[in-house]
């Protein structure tokens, strides 16, 4: 763990923390954020609305909707947090509920999206610890998990679902998680277009485009050689999160092609088609499963600018920089 600035106030220094999440997301180009959504669908990479439950009486008056996971509640939803603070490399669980605003009671159906009713992502402030976890439900819409984060400092928790009601679309709620002890931020690394993570060497080759879709393909290699037989993970063969840098405004990304569907092949290569919500610097989160066990490889890309060994076209390059 590194030493630092020991939390004595941490619920003042995390409200500070991820105050500015909201301005962020607030004061971003209109133009730019009626055009996202914090849903991709690989195929075809169209944007998903929230809960129907919540857009029915949109207006066209009305404000464009914030990137997924910047609000506690949205579409009709509340995520309620009952573990607000854990203690860093102590093991803790985690408990929530997704609440119905209209009934004020826990939502006890989902559908089930890539093998789960409720994916739960756990992410640090500055990107580099990542979780994505399965909790499970209890009986009453109770959800529990286990949970072990190694430093300390402000984190953000995003319940991404689909509650199972008739013409329902995703959600993604995002909570404030403060974890206790010796904080040290870490600065973004840096945009890398290949990077190692147990043994594996994982490459990206594409670019993230703010307001349009882009391909995005990940290969997979291990001893210097493709892996050609990476296994289903959430029914695909990778699962792609990304989070932007400063607010985490969060993605979710899924694969072009799935096992079973006789054009997907398990590897080397995973495909993705994914739209920025705005240009600045995201985190991507690469889950994939090889030899029983799932491994995560992250990278650093700037939306608007140059991929990961990728030049910027000239005339991109002119207009943004005002030219």
């Amino acid at each position: 763990m590194h030493t630092g600035l020991k939390i004595t106030a941490f619920a003042a220094g995390l409200a500070a923390t991820f105050g500015s999440a909201y301005a962020v997301g607030g004061a971003m180009d209109p133009a730019v954020a009626a055009k996202e959504s914090s849903h991709q669908d690989g195929h075809g990479a169209k944007d998903r609305p929230t809960a129907e439950k919540g857009a029915a009486e949109k207006g066209a008056g009305e404000a464009p909707e914030l990137p997924g996971g910047l609000q506690i509640s949205q579409g009709g939803y509340t995520l309620d947090l009952s573990t607000p603070r854990v203690e860093a490399g102590e093991p803790a669980e985690l408990r929530f509920a997704v609440v119905d605003e209209d009934t004020s009671r826990k939502v006890t159906a989902f559908r089930r999206e890539h093998d789960k009713e409720l994916h739960l992502i756990v992410a640090s402030s500055d990107l580099t610890t990542y979780r994505h976890l399965h909790p499970e439900r209890a009986a009453d819409g109770t959800w529990s998990t286990p949970v072990e984060l190694p430093e300390a400092g402000g984190y953000r928790v995003f319940a991404d679902f689909t509650p199972d009601v008739k013409n329902a679309e995703g959600v993604t709620l995002g909570a404030d998680l403060a974890v206790s002890g010796d904080a040290n931020p870490e600065a973004l690394p840096d945009a890398e277009r290949t990077v190692t993570v147990d043994g594996y060497e994982v490459t990206l080759d594409g670019a993230l485009r703010p307001g349009a879709g882009s391909e995005l393909k990940l290969e997979v290699e291990k001893d210097g050689k493709p892996v050609t037989d990476l296994q289903p993970y959430l029914g695909a063969y990778g699962h792609l999160v990304a989070l932007r840098a400063g607010d985490l405004a969060y993605l979710h990304v899924h694969p072009n092609g799935e096992p079973g569907d006789g054009r997907t092949k398990p590897g080397p290569e995973v495909s993705f088609t994914a739209t920025a919500p705005s240009k600045g610097a995201y985190r991507l989160f690469l889950d994939f499963r090889h030899e029983g066990k799932v491994r995560t490889a992250a990278f650093t890309v700037h939306a608007g600018g140059a991929a990961a060994g990728e030049s910027v076209p000239e005339n991109e390059e002119s207009a943004e920089h005002g030219h």
